[in-house]
């Protein structure tokens, strides 16, 4: 089994076409970064977001990675606005309640420095002149989950870039590269024979 890292950029979709719309307003797409026949993306990432996105020709294991049954952990490198106070982090760790529902609880550090290049384009310091960096680690797959998450504690997300998706990391790949790694398939257990039967 072949499983393909992207790292997604600012502003793409998460898919192979932009249906709908003419030439002219295409917006860039996977295609554009990595010409793979036959794969599909396992979840995705929202088009102002960025990061690891993993990719593969098999269906189960694409079901594997990307069910919510699974709990596939996520995590996140998030520039937020402003300078979350430990208030904040804490009700990020505990679970917010948003529409949905309650959140489970989320992994949640400071980061003195994001270690990402910068966006292409990059923020404007003039409209955010103060914000700071959060690692988030969640289980979970709801929509826009992260910015909702930081925006309830007060703190809007302003860049959001997927580093990780349980074990497989976004490490030393630069926006629109990406690489393949060869999935073994498990193997079925050993079946136990059973001894003859001995006659009367």
């Amino acid at each position: 089994m072949n499983l393909y890292l992207l790292h997604k950029p600012y502003r793409m979709l998460s898919q192979f076409t932009d249906r709908g719309v003419d030439e002219a307003e295409r917006r860039a797409t996977l295609a554009d970064v990595i010409s793979v026949p036959d794969i599909y993306a396992a979840g995705r990432l929202d088009y102002d977001s960025e990061g690891l996105l993993l990719l593969s020709d098999d269906g189960a294991l694409i079901h594997r990675i990307s069910h919510p049954r699974h709990k596939q952990p996520k995590t996140y490198r998030v520039q937020v606005e402003g300078t979350p106070d430990e208030a904040a982090l804490r009700a990020l760790r505990e679970g917010v309640e948003l529409k949905d529902g309650l959140t489970r609880p989320a992994r949640v550090r400071r980061l003195d420095a994001s270690g990402l290049a910068e966006r292409d384009p990059p923020l404007d310091p003039r409209r955010h002149p103060l914000t700071s960096w959060l690692e988030l680690t969640i289980e979970e797959g709801r929509n826009r989950q992260v910015r909702r998450m930081t925006a309830h504690v007060g703190h809007p997300t302003l860049r959001l870039v997927r580093v990780a998706i349980g074990p497989w990391r976004l490490d030393g790949l630069a926006p629109g590269e990406w690489r393949r790694e060869t999935l073994h398939a498990p193997k079925p257990p050993a079946q136990r024979r059973r001894p003859p039967r001995k006659r009367p």
